[in-house]
């Protein structure tokens, strides 16, 4: 009898070392592997991925992997004087993804879709004249563009980055927040780029970050490139609002001035110069008419085998009234991995 009751022992103990570990539990090494991400905008909720689904295909062909995520793109359309275009249908656009062609699976105009919006103000010393002004206008954009199912958040930078109010549709605390800025000394602008993204990856919705700044960098510990992916992976529209005494002042640091400019322009948004009270009122007002214009465009991506981790995405407008005269802004691409 105890001979019996420990053959059971045995076989009960063997069939528990025997029952596989699911594919995120381990990996060759003892290195756990990553769950897959959540897909942008959506927390809390994992990717569609075949590979994790399927491990036995990521192991004998570890060169081509199918992801099935969507990519959502948002397009601003204007006209040679820079009005929005907001008349479009999903039959005028055209959408390329690495120079092939793809179906455009949702289309939407965006006007409805929740808004969140980092707002960068500059508060070093070289801001010191004109940073009155600036937030004045901010104040008068916080007021103008949230909803209540809209949301912003205040940033203040100099040699630090603080964030001065969390994403709140509370006008109140936004005002206040506005009047707790300070003064300092340095200014840390790719940190604060950087910061603004990342804040934004997690949200849902629209996902915008509108700069005022001088286009100075002196002391960020993060680099332009670094900016730039994040602000990339986390699908955000930059805006930047350049305040300059002279647009064309003799030794003017230029630096993060182009760096501004560059990225405006690869995540879909738009740069200004503003020189005076008025100008900053109509630089927002514009960035206020285009977020309530712009379009969705979605789609799976056909193809998935280039080597390369960057995806470059093309959007044309055809088929329309003056189509050739129109100017057409979106994010230029996106990432197919997290960076750390």
């Amino acid at each position: 009898m105890q001979r019996l009751i420990a053959f059971f022992v045995l076989a009960v103990a063997l069939c528990h070392a025997q029952v596989p570990k699911p594919p995120w539990a381990s990996s060759p090494g003892g290195a756990p592997k990553p769950v897959p991400h959540a897909p942008t905008g959506v927390p809390g909720k994992e990717a569609p991925d075949q590979t994790a689904a399927d491990p036995a295909k990521e192991q004998t062909d570890s060169t081509f992997k199918v992801d099935v995520k969507l990519v959502n793109v948002f397009v601003t359309v204007t006209d040679p004087q820079g009005a929005p275009i907001a008349s479009l249908t999903k039959d005028n656009f055209d959408l390329q993804e690495d120079g092939e062609q793809q179906k455009i699976s949702v289309f939407s105009k965006e006007s409805g879709l929740p808004l969140s919006i980092v707002l960068d103000i500059d508060t070093s010393l070289s801001t010191r004249k004109d940073l009155p002004f600036e937030l004045t206008s901010a104040r008068r954009f916080a007021h103008a563009i949230l909803r209540p199912v809209d949301a912003l958040s205040l940033y203040g930078f100099n040699e630090v980055v603080t964030e001065v109010v969390p994403f709140t549709p509370d006008l109140r605390s936004i005002d206040r927040g506005i009047e707790r800025l300070q003064l300092g000394a340095a200014t840390a602008l790719y940190d604060a780029l950087y910061l603004g993204a990342e804040a934004l990856e997690p949200r849902q919705g629209r996902k915008v970050m509108v700069v005022i700044t001088d286009g100075g960098d002196t002391m960020s510990k993060v680099t332009y490139k670094d900016a730039v992916r994040e602000a990339q992976q986390a699908e955000a529209i930059v805006y930047s609002i350049i305040v300059v005494p002279i647009e064309s002042s003799a030794g003017r640091d230029t630096g993060g001035e182009h760096a501004l400019i560059q990225l405006s322009e690869d995540t879909g948004g738009k740069y200004f110069y503003a020189m005076s009270t008025s100008q900053l009122d109509e630089a927002f007002q514009k960035i206020s008419d285009e977020l309530r214009t712009q379009y969705l465009l979605a789609y799976y991506p056909s193809q998935r085998i280039s080597d390369s981790e960057f995806r470059r995405i093309e959007v044309s407008v055809t088929d329309g009234p003056s189509s050739a005269d129109y100017k057409v802004r979106h994010r230029t691409g996106y990432y197919t991995s997290k960076s750390h």
